[in-house]
């Protein structure tokens, strides 16, 4: 159900299209998931890029909802995309990487662009979207204190009330410096049970979590009462990689450390870092990070279904 408890400032309707049937879900009050667009243009390689994100939104149909997949073509934010839309922006090149900050650039110069976790939540949050699936929120990379390279997306998590189910952080950040500034910006954090906040590619990063819940019902509710109490904040639901699926936490260690120097010795900065590492991991995993990148994506999309199709239900109980 889309959400009437804050004030939602227009969109101009040049900038915006809406796929009809999203729009039909979000007035009728059917539960929608958010669905972010780099892991299409940025995260995983052509034609996996692409077939991924059409699995992912099969996954949120099979569970009851419908899929809202965010990006920007051809001068114009769209909430929704078809499959020969996705095929043509997982193959479009150039193409931006769009966080909040890009949006009115990309617009602006009519590029392609997908958008980030920031862009898909502010995006969500102007239409009425209040579940969004994601792979692993941006945080606080290794040696900020040196670079000051932390991610948008935790700013966004602090001021956007949009729910936002993931697979943790990803493991190539400070995680614990993470967690430290979620709590700073005043975001709820959720295990889904797990006692541990998972690290992407493994289900445990050593940090714990500061609440579990083990239903989706009772995260919908947490998410209406963070609502009805005007808290403008976002909430992160940390669901861990499945268990068949994880990859052992000290291989990805030594990966990552492998990625990340190089990318120091490239002089690779800013938003082109998570790329290149994540293009790294791939190679230097021989392809078993891609593989466990797919299954939590689909995870963590089901999950928001079941918790939007929860929201949804108590919202209509409660009318």
């Amino acid at each position: 159900m889309p959400n009437r408890r804050f004030p939602l400032p227009p969109i101009d309707p040049h900038l915006i299209e809406i796929a009809p049937e999203v729009r039909d879900a979000l007035q009728r009050g059917r539960p929608v998931v958010a669905l972010e667009s780099t892991i299409v243009t940025h995260g995983m390689p052509f034609p996996e890029n692409v077939e991924t994100a059409v699995s992912v939104e099969a996954v949120v149909r099979d569970r009851g909802a419908v899929p809202a997949t965010i990006a920007v073509l051809d001068g114009r934010i769209r909430v929704g995309l078809d499959a020969a839309t996705l095929r043509r922006l997982g193959q479009a090149r150039p193409v931006e990487k769009a966080s909040r900050r890009d949006l009115s650039a990309v617009l602006a110069a009519r590029m392609p662009a997908g958008t980030t976790v920031s862009a898909t939540m502010l995006i969500a949050h102007r239409v009425g979207i209040a579940v969004f699936a994601t792979g692993g929120i941006g945080g606080v990379h290794r040696g900020a204190e040196s670079t000051f390279d932390i991610s948008a997306d935790l700013d966004e998590l602090g001021r956007t009330p949009v729910a936002v189910v993931c697979a943790g952080a990803k493991a190539i950040l400070d995680i614990p410096k993470t967690l430290e500034l979620l709590e700073t910006r005043g975001v709820p954090v959720i295990g889904y049970r797990t006692d541990d906040f998972p690290a992407f590619f493994a289900r445990s990063s050593g940090a714990p979590v500061p609440r579990r819940m083990d239903r989706a019902a009772d995260i919908a509710a947490l998410i209406d009462i963070q609502h009805r109490l005007g808290l403008e904040a976002g909430i992160l639901v940390a669901n861990p990689i499945p268990v068949e699926d994880a990859l052992p936490a000290a291989v990805m260690e030594r990966a990552i450390r492998e990625a990340v120097a190089e990318a120091e010795t490239a002089g690779i900065r800013g938003k082109d870092v998570t790329p290149f590492l994540l293009a790294r991991l791939v190679d230097i995993t021989e392809g078993r990070s891609l593989q466990a990148n797919i299954a939590l994506i689909r995870d963590n999309a089901g999950l928001a279904a079941d918790i939007a199709g929860a929201l949804s239900d108590q919202r209509r109980a409660a009318a």
